[in-house]
């Protein structure tokens, strides 16, 4: 089991599944977010990103054999397309990203996922930037509690080296490093006009592509429970929650080269989203 693997049950979806994360390979921070400290919370919920992130260097074993379907099919819940509204979309950034969204479950939604982009983006690993980030996705109050936790997270020299990073948070030379969330779709499960709380659920790329890499590039699939205020005329991150899957079954396909991912990832751009 990796570190990213370090979950705490805590209820989920239709009352299972769902998890909380705390943070690895740490003596001080044994306790859940039931907890009432602050400084705990604050530390437990940056740490969501750094399961991430740790979860994905992990090599998954995509054995063969077949998949089970269970249950009749009559039982699932009705789905909501993430498809376009005829509302016009985002048309402002904060840095890079897009802000501005309207005060409603389509809003809520866009913002989620946008920020679910950035938090678990490259760019993470850069004190500036991520200070920019932060200070953006966050509602103030929460920002200025958690700056301090991410800066010791994404600092931590242990951390770094178990990514292959070096202790600026850089890329070995040579090498590219890799950090990608790509939306697969959003579910607004509560809505209220001043909160919602939204799910995202996307496939992730991490590692470092480039020959010699010990951490090539690797996906893993995720849904990240996003807690969400509108403060000061946009939706802002007050909490989340992380758990696994769901997971498609793998295809039998060659993985690409060194080089042919090295290259990928620099001539193709992520997106941001917004409908």
């Amino acid at each position: 089991m990796s570190l990213g693997d370090e979950h705490e049950p805590s209820g989920g979806y239709g009352g299972t599944g769902q998890t909380r994360t705390r943070l690895p390979d740490t003596d001080t921070h044994n306790t859940t977010r039931r907890g009432p400290r602050s400084s705990s919370r604050s530390l437990v919920t940056v740490v969501g990103v750094v399961v991430l992130l740790l979860a994905a260097i992990a090599f998954a074993n995509r054995g063969g054999g077949d998949s089970e379907s269970s249950g009749s099919g009559n039982d699932r819940p009705e789905s909501a397309a993430t498809a376009p509204s005829g509302k016009r979309p985002v048309g402002s950034k904060t840095g890079a990203i897009p802000t501005g969204y309207a005060q409603d479950e389509q809003g809520a939604a866009s913002a989620a996922t946008n920020y679910g982009i950035a938090l678990g983006s490259a760019d993470m690993y850069d004190r500036e930037q991520r200070h920019a980030i932060v200070t953006t996705v966050y509602a103030p109050d929460v920002a200025a509690a958690q700056l301090p936790a991410f800066d010791q997270v994404y600092s931590r020299q242990s951390f770094l080296e178990k990514i292959g990073l070096t202790k600026d948070g850089a890329a070995p030379s040579g090498q590219t490093f890799v950090s990608r969330v790509i939306p697969v779709g959003t579910k607004v499960t509560s809505f209220s006009g001043s909160t919602a709380t939204v799910e995202l659920w996307y496939t992730s790329l991490f590692g470092l592509s480039g020959e010699g890499s010990k951490n090539p590039v690797t996906e893993s699939w995720y849904t990240t429970t996003y807690q969400l205020k509108w403060v000061d005329g946009d939706w802002k991150v007050t909490d989340f929650t992380q758990k696994d899957g769901p997971v498609p079954v793998g295809r039998d396909q060659r993985a690409s080269t060194a080089e042919d991912m090295t290259k990928a990832v620099e001539e193709y751009g992520g997106f941001t989203y917004a409908r």
